[in-house]
């Protein structure tokens, strides 16, 4: 069984910065990527960012340049590092890792960008 905790969401003003963070426990094997997604209300969850096992990015056409995805402890935690927040960036954002043969799905945290 494998658990993912995520925190960091709140409330920011237009042009801050946010900093979400996910650390899986419990039955980790080799884990394979970790990937940031978001749902913003009424639209199709999608991907932000990702973060292979060799440490290779990518990154949505949207968040490019302002998101940096990273990982840490023995690579079982994922950070998202976001500047420069547009209200469209409003959304709950989910962490997700990859093992070979399965994923998991963090709870989501909410993220809401105004002013």
């Amino acid at each position: 069984q494998v658990q993912l905790v995520e925190s960091g969401g709140g409330l920011v003003q237009p042009g801050g910065s946010l900093r979400l963070s996910c650390a899986a426990y419990g039955s980790i094997r080799t884990i394979n990527t970790m990937a940031w997604f978001r749902q913003a209300p009424g639209k199709q969850r999608e991907p932000v960012a990702s973060i292979t096992s060799g440490d290779s990015t990518t990154y949505a056409d949207s968040v490019k340049g302002r998101f940096t995805i990273s990982r840490y402890n023995a690579k079982t935690t994922v950070y998202l590092q976001m500047n420069s927040l547009k209200p469209e960036d409003t959304a709950v954002y989910y962490c997700r890792i990859f093992f070979r043969y399965d994923n998991y799905w963090g709870q989501g945290t909410q993220v809401t960008v105004s002013s």
